[in-house]
């Protein structure tokens, strides 16, 4: 081989080694190890109270973070972030968006092109080398579109982590409320075993002096089984949501924690408007922006980038260099198909934006208006039905023990009392519910992806 093609072929070989090619490393999956972190995480892992500390008095944090004396709703909110395994999905395809954001937009590698022919016919010098260098030239404009689309790309895809964030709290906030419930249910019906307890020891003596019936007596134990088990009922659902919330949170389910129920919701702020605040709203509107881009970017593949680069070949025995290059004609395809699609996934981001406001605005007024309601039988409940009960039952029970009263009106005036004071702990739940939903529709009044 002549020494010429030797030189071609050092060149090529430089102009790979020179590409700067990363190397591989495993890192295999290793369940066990994970678990053990899984099972070792605490509210009061430290990167938990820095967390809390950097986000000062904002979402999810009302007072000072103390985990060690049991867990807040609020304070559930502030792990919750630092460890929801869905947020940190969330948070790790921002990652990828931020990845191809940082490179795009760059030039195509050159292309070496190196040929090498011999005659076969006897010829003082049978080879025939041509080597050339193509560069594409992006005069198009279409690569500072591409940078664009993959920075709103970024920017989508980090709307829709703080998105998934603030759903998950409101997620939390949902259980966490249910579960408070039935916390207050349950002490209730537990309450109504107490006085039957009571109860059934005078209903007996009476029944064995002959001043009341058998029959009338067994009324109030088969209403004491009834409770006992609605008591079991209750202890498995509020068992079943203490792991919901457990999971929520990112904690395994034998975490040594203490939750404190709560009702508490935080105010919505009514000053911002859905368009601004609401981050549906917000995502879908930067997924728009991806759109525009995007049809941008298939409307400049229309105009063609010129390949251009520098030639050689050297032909028996003779050299020639010069400057090679070429433009594509856009006859057959002007990138028509391209862009019909672009063009028709930016109406549907429009009328997806469109949608989702329509319907935000919609079931905020229908929150309004369960939220007045609400009000309204939560305080007739309290300011009315409750005391004249309390009162009927503690009348019933004192004519009851001096022999002069009707078992069964007593029973049913406990019955009565406990299902009124059971709909006034639906009625709190269904405001605090109320309040949290629209709170997650309003949106937050500054709220964005959190950086752990």
């Amino acid at each position: 081989m002549s020494s010429f093609l030797k030189q071609q072929l050092a060149v090529f070989c430089l102009a790979v080694a020179l590409t700067g090619c990363q190397s591989y490393q495993p890192a295999p999956l290793n369940s066990t190890v994970h678990a053990e972190k899984w099972h070792a995480r605490s509210p009061s892992d430290e990167n938990v109270r820095e967390f809390a500390s950097r986000i000062g008095t904002t979402v999810a944090r009302q007072s000072l973070f103390n985990p060690d004396d049991g867990i807040t709703l609020s304070e559930g909110k502030v792990v919750a972030l630092v460890y929801n395994a869905d947020l940190r999905i969330a948070r790790l395809k921002a990652g990828v968006a931020q990845a191809t954001a940082e490179y795009a937009g760059e030039w195509d590698n050159p292309e070496l092109i190196l040929s090498v022919q011999k005659v076969t016919e006897s010829v003082p010098d049978p080879w025939v080398i041509g080597s050339a260098l193509s560069l594409t030239i992006p005069v198009s404009g279409r690569l500072n579109i591409e940078k664009l689309r993959a920075n709103a790309e970024t920017d989508s895809k980090l709307a829709m982590v703080a998105e998934d964030e603030w759903q998950t709290l409101a997620d939390l906030a949902k259980v966490w409320l249910e579960w408070s419930a039935n916390r207050l249910r349950l002490e209730e019906n537990e309450r109504l075993i107490a006085s039957l307890n009571v109860i059934l020891k005078t209903t007996e003596k009476l029944a064995e002096a002959g001043e009341l019936s058998r029959t009338e007596s067994s009324l109030f134990k088969v209403e004491q089984a009834s409770r006992m088990a609605d008591v079991a009922s209750l202890r498995g659902r509020v068992d079943e949501q203490e792991k919901e919330i457990r999971a929520l949170m990112g904690l395994s389910p034998s975490a040594s924690i203490k939750l404190i129920p709560s009702f508490d919701v935080s105010a919505h702020s009514e000053s911002a408007q859905l368009v601004d605040s609401n981050l549906t709203i917000v995502r879908l509107q930067s997924e728009y922006e991806v759109a525009e881009l995007s049809l941008r970017r298939e409307i400049r593949k229309q105009y063609p980038d010129i390949q251009l680069g520098p030639q050689f070949e050297k032909d028996q025995g003779q050299s020639k260099i010069g400057l090679a290059g070429g433009i594509p004609i856009p006859i057959f395809n002007s990138n028509k198909g391209g862009i019909a699609t672009a063009r028709a996934e930016r109406e549907l981001a429009r009328a997806t934006f469109e949608q989702a406001l329509e319907k935000a605005q919609a079931r905020l007024a229908v929150l309004d208006s369960r939220l007045e309601n609400v009000r309204f039988r939560r305080q007739l409940l309290n300011e009315s039905v409750v005391p004249l009960l309390d009162q009927q039952i503690e009348d019933a029970q004192n004519l009851l023990e001096i022999g002069e009263g009707n078992s069964l009106i007593l029973l049913e005036s406990l019955i009565r009392a406990h299902e009124t004071k059971l709909d006034l702990i639906e009625a709190r739940l269904e405001e605090s519910v109320t309040l949290s939903e629209t709170r997650h529709l309003r949106g937050p009044a500054s709220f964005a992806a959190t950086n752990l």
